[in-house]
């Protein structure tokens, strides 16, 4: 139930039922009264409105209401949304009401137009069906005979009718009533029905059966009022002004213009100027922008077209207007509404998700972004650039999406001065004015693949885009205005941090997204790519069924990766393949089912068979465990020797760092032959060389090195090393284990490569606490101190 237009009280006049029955007393009320729910209006005794009926249930109240005594209650609705409110929906206060006209309309909507009779009080629902009835009680105005009462009663009367004069919305018919309203109470409730008043107030004031304490609730909504149409009128008056001297400017200029026709000096460009010059004043802009555009105009005004310098500046004035200076949008800010987007959107992810809602929690109770610039770190295809996204659809933000990858130039940060041909502004710049927008989330991607030469260093630009003490009067060049960038959210992703700026790197809260395990690549597979791969090649889920033991296989046998980039390749070439058998064979009566034995039909052979299957047989083979920016890696150390003079070969395309660990690795055991049984009576006699397969690609890192000392170890010994076992570690010449870094991605690896023990140094102890729980299920750790403890482990006994 709501109210109607404002014309309905007229129609009703003309074409309403016939005329309501006189003003019945109180005493002749029924014990119960039908109730009707109101969803944006409170009537007041006296008060005469009009209503709309839209709802069958309410329909049908007001025909049975006018074919009888046409008396109800009208009460307001606690949830104005219910189109059918229950008892606990209503507010216990409202007011006994006689409807006066009735109106049914073509479009099965009824109007109607009820006048308040009294305050009544609902006591108890007797029913609910076909509509509410309810017995009630009279709610009786509570008055003295005071002098404070009566000094409270010409206050208000005074602001009212001062009020009164200010808005043009009360009419002089009201005034009249309020000067002939002797009654207090009557006088508040005219007030009330009259006043601008949330429906949460007027409610409080209906509620309220004491007419001093309903007069002294009204004398604070009187001052504001009072004070909000006096300001109104103020900048009324000084809007009319300036549109005075904007219509005498413009009457002015009309003139300038037909002395020029009648000169014959017409300037054909007047209507360019005339309407960059509106759009200037209309547009809203910091002063400093709105006085250099105006300075560049009439520079305009001054140049003919045929000029060069025309086009630019006109290009100029064109990206001033266009920007966002004060458009934004609004933040939804919604928490638990975000938890829901991103647990949609992206599978997994526990701790990055709670990072990214701990951001906008902070958004939300500081009201603005102050904060780190949050940097997603991790291997190609777990998601970083799609977490950007999710965050802008859980804010309500436009999203936009700038790539670094290879820039090397500052212009394209900071954009060219104008006074090179074809300058434009940087891609900041350009990116806010394309989604008109000052307050959007952009991902600055591939940070670590800004580059540098003679044109300058893009990273050095991002220093001031990225530091929120700074960006909130970021310069472009081509502008030469601040613009600020202080409401702009920006995330970045990179694969790894050691190529990004010390002083960039300084600015950046680092999240790290970790490789996926097989299940959740499983999960990942079901929920999200293979429902978009078939969506994309035309086919509906009844028609193609992919089961979990496809999945898996295509997981372990087809792909060999941190993210599932290749993994949505294998699932859209298996998809291809059905679709194809489809549109061949006709439609199937039953899903075409992609069962595991079909792989090599479809796809070929397995790409990748686990290599550690089979046993190590040979003496010299250790497998180490590194880390790569695509994720972690498996190496397999060989170690041979042959006749020679006591060399060391190092082949595998090791660098310095590697090549060290391995003469380290070398000048512990000869230092420690007698403790560990060595026999190195013959070493001047022998080379040893020592490759880490495959050759093509480059490594580094001190990682390695208890491979290469077990490997070396395994080969002066002779004794072959555990064929599950990997291991990864950094030595000294002391022979103690140290720390290294990426252990998750290392150990991931491992899983994924099919080994069932690993070896770390006990530094990396806490790390182990980061893999998740299924990887630690499937492999057994041991934590070592020193490479005593760890060739034990490693070898096989003779």
């Amino acid at each position: 139930m709501s109210s109607p237009d404002t014309e309905f009280i007229s129609i009703l006049g003309a074409a309403g039922s016939p005329e309501a029955p006189p003003r019945v007393s109180s005493s002749s009320l029924p014990e119960a009264l039908p109730v009707l729910g109101l969803s944006d209006i409170v009537i007041f005794p006296g008060m005469v409105a009009p209503l709309l009926v839209e709802t069958a249930q309410s329909t049908k109240l007001i025909d049975d209401v006018v074919g009888g005594d046409r008396l109800l209650a009208v009460v307001l609705q606690r949830n104005a949304e219910a189109e059918n409110p229950l008892p606990h929906e209503m507010y216990e206060v409202g007011c006994a009401a006689r409807v006066l006209k009735m109106l049914k309309f073509p479009d099965s909507t009824v109007r109607v137009l009820v006048e308040g009779l009294w305050r009544v009080r609902v006591q108890t629902y007797t029913t609910t069906e076909p509509y509410l009835i309810a017995k009630y009680e009279l709610v009786k105005d509570v008055t003295e005979d005071s002098v404070e009462l009566t000094a409270m009663m010409r206050n208000a009367q005074s602001q009212f009718q001062e009020i009164i004069k200010l808005s043009p919305a009360l009419s002089e018919q009201i005034k009249i009533a309020a000067l002939n309203t002797e009654d207090p109470g009557h006088f508040a409730d005219l007030v009330a029905v009259n006043l601008n008043l949330e429906l949460s107030e007027r409610q409080r004031l209906l509620e309220t059966a004491s007419v001093k304490e309903r007069l002294t609730r009204l004398l604070p909504m009187l001052n504001r009022e009072h004070e909000v149409l006096t300001l109104s009128s103020k900048i009324q008056t000084e809007v009319a002004t300036s549109i005075s001297k904007t219509q005498r400017d413009f009457f002015l200029r009309e003139q300038m213009r037909a002395i020029q026709r009648e000169l014959g000096e017409s300037d054909p460009n007047a209507g360019e100027i005339r309407t960059l010059r509106e759009k200037i004043e209309q547009t809203p802009m910091p002063a400093e922008a709105k006085q250099v555009a105006t300075q560049e105009l009439d520079r305009l005004q001054q140049m003919p077209p045929a000029a060069a310098e025309y086009a630019v500046t006109r290009h100029y004035l064109d990206w001033i207007l266009g920007l966002p200076w004060t458009k934004e949008t609004e933040d939804k800010l919604d928490l638990t509404e975000a938890e829901r987007i991103l647990d949609e959107q992206h599978f997994g992810l526990r701790k990055v998700k709670d990072r990214l809602l701990e951001f906008l929690a902070v958004i939300k109770r500081r009201k603005q972004i102050k904060g780190p610039i949050l940097c997603l770190v991790g291997p190609p295809g777990v998601g970083k650039t799609s977490l950007g996204r999710s965050v802008a659809d859980a804010l309500g933000r436009k999203f936009a999406r700038i790539s670094l990858g290879g820039m090397r130039d500052e212009a394209e940060i900071r954009g060219h001065r104008r006074t090179y041909v074809g300058a434009l502004p940087g891609r900041i710049i350009q990116t806010l004015r394309r989604i008109e927008s000052r307050n959007p989330v952009i991902l600055l991607d591939e940070l670590d693949k800004v580059g540098a030469d003679f044109r300058g260093d893009p990273a050095s630009a991002l220093l001031e885009v990225l530091d929120p003490a700074q960006n909130n009067t970021f310069t472009d060049h081509y502008l030469d205005l601040p613009f600020d960038l202080s409401r702009v959210l920006f995330i970045t992703t990179a694969n790894w941090l050691e190529p990004i700026h010390p002083a960039l790197r300084d600015r950046l809260e680092v999240i790290e997204l970790p490789s996926y395990t097989e299940s959740e690549k499983l999960e990942i597979a079901k929920r999200y790519l293979v429902p978009r791969q078939l969506e994309e090649h035309g086919l509906a889920r009844q028609e193609v069924r992919i089961p979990n033991s496809t999945l898996r296989r295509l997981i372990h046998d087809y792909t060999r990766e941190a993210g599932v980039r290749q993994l949505e390749r294998e699932i859209a070439a298996l998809t291809r393949k059905a679709t194809r058998r489809i549109v061949s064979n006709g439609h199937f009566p039953k899903p075409l089912v992609l069962k595991p034995d079909i792989l090599n039909e479809y796809l070929g052979a397995a790409r990748f068979v686990n290599e550690t299957a089979e046993t190590i047989k040979e003496y010299g083979i250790a497998t180490g465990l590194g880390w790569t920016p695509v994720g972690g890696e498996v190496l397999f150390v060989e170690a041979t020797r042959m006749p020679g003079k006591g060399g060391l070969l190092l082949t595998g395309s090791l660098g310095e760092v590697m090549k060290e660990s391995a003469q380290t690795a070398m000048s512990y055991l000869r230092s420690q032959a007698a403790a560990l049984g060595l026999d190195l009576s013959d070493y001047a006699q022998f080379d040893i060389h020592i490759h880490v397969p495959a050759g093509a690609t480059p490594k580094d890192g001190p990682s390695a090195g208890v491979a290469l000392v077990v490997a070396l170890a395994s080969l002066l010994t002779r004794r072959r090393v555990r064929s599950d076992l990997a291991m990864t570690g950094e030595i000294s010449l002391r022979g103690r284990v140290m720390r290294v870094g990426g252990i998750k991605e290392k150990v991931l690896a491992a899983a994924r490569f099919g080994i069932k023990q690993i070896v770390l140094p006990d530094q990396n102890a806490p790390d182990w606490s980061e893999v998740p729980e299924e990887v630690r299920q499937k492999l057994k750790v041991h934590f070592v101190h020193h490479i005593s403890e760890l060739l034990p482990l490693a070898l096989h006994m003779k």
